[in-house]
């Protein structure tokens, strides 16, 4: 499933707890496809503690917690990593990470949480929904197949990868917009890993961050970027992002651009995916400032101009995913949606 269903799909299992049906959440894919991340952003959205509860590293005194003497009786110590009304607020999501790679002790001791939202006398506060990620078998991590009973006590989604859905996520965080234009140019990139090569390095959602935090950091070292770019998303990527990178020393100038000037749109297709991606960054800037038609405006003239309509409507489709509704009340856009009038608009 896409992320931003997955999103929602996270969402809704949230709120359901304040209705009392809520059913535990699994999610499942490779590595560095942003299932923890997704978790977080649904405890951000809600403004909720997310307790980050990774099975791996633990054993199964970890969540049963200890025994001690209370007179002739025995009782136990409930771990303070378990959520707690009082100290974590009222609601909350509990999530536990990598529970495929936790050993079968450890999974069997989560059974009776996962289920019965409860551990012996502990209890699971009413408003806090629980989610789990991993890993797959065939991913080549350090997973254990799930028991069927512990399996049985969620449902299961696949975390898929879709360019649309991290592009959006991409400008919302501000990741470098060349990056952005990289993989539209090359968008088979943004996931390639072969398990069978067991890489150490390899394009993913999760190092394509990284890349971005390379660029940022070495861009004024060139001797050093390319290396520093391999180092995050493999060798083969890292060469090709970098020389296109490099490339983009022709860009036509933006500036004059959103000034509304007569720019020409380059004809090498890597610099029209380069170009797109920026002038979305300038809108979402010119939003965030306040007064953005008029730079709305003068992107969406030149769209227009753009040999291929496709590569226009991805443009304004990108534009329209990052700020909104705003790109359909500046006059151009009908103008502009004339000339595009038989090219279908990327789905939302």
């Amino acid at each position: 499933m896409r992320p931003i269903q997955l999103l929602t799909v996270l969402d809704l299992e949230f709120l359901s707890t304040r209705e009392g049906h809520h059913t535990p959440v699994m999610l499942w894919g490779p590595p560095g496809v942003g299932k923890s991340q997704m978790v977080a952003q649904v405890a951000r959205r809600h403004s909720v503690a997310m307790i980050d509860i990774r099975l791996s590293q633990m054993e199964p005194s970890d969540l049963r917690g200890i025994p001690f003497r209370s007179g002739s009786r025995v009782e136990w110590a409930v771990p303070s990593l378990l959520p707690d009304s009082d100290r974590h607020g009222a609601e909350g999501i509990l999530f536990l990470d990598e529970i495929t790679s936790a050993p079968p002790a450890v999974s069997a001791a989560a059974y009776q949480l996962i289920l019965d939202r409860r551990l012996g006398e502990y209890q699971v506060p009413q408003h806090w929904a629980i989610f789990a990620a991993g890993n797959r078998q065939g991913d080549r991590g350090v997973t254990y197949t799930m028991p069927a009973p512990l399996a049985n006590r969620f449902s299961h989604f696949e975390v898929e990868t879709n360019l649309d859905d991290w592009v959006i996520w991409a400008y919302r965080n501000g990741i470098d917009e060349r990056i952005i234009a990289f993989l539209r140019f090359r968008p088979e990139l943004l996931f390639d890993f072969d398990p069978a090569h067991n890489p150490v390095a390899f394009p993913s959602p999760r190092s394509w961050e990284f890349a971005h935090r390379a660029l940022q950091k070495f861009d004024q070292h060139p001797q050093l970027l390319q290396s520093a770019l391999q180092a995050c998303v493999g060798p083969a990527a890292g060469v090709e992002l970098h020389a296109f990178v490099n490339s983009l020393e022709q860009m036509p100038d933006l500036d004059a651009i959103i000034a509304g000037q007569e720019i020409a749109v380059p004809d090498e297709i890597d610099l029209q995916y380069a170009v797109a991606a920026a002038l979305v960054g300038r809108a979402i800037r010119a939003a965030e400032q306040g007064g953005a038609q008029e730079t709305i405006g003068n992107i969406l003239r030149y769209a227009g101009r753009f040999p291929q309509r496709e590569m226009g409507v991805m443009l304004v489709s990108d534009m329209h995913r990052a700020i909104g509704s705003t790109v359909f009340e500046v006059p151009e856009f009908a103008e502009w949606a004339q000339l595009v009038s038989d090219v279908m608009l990327f789905e939302q």
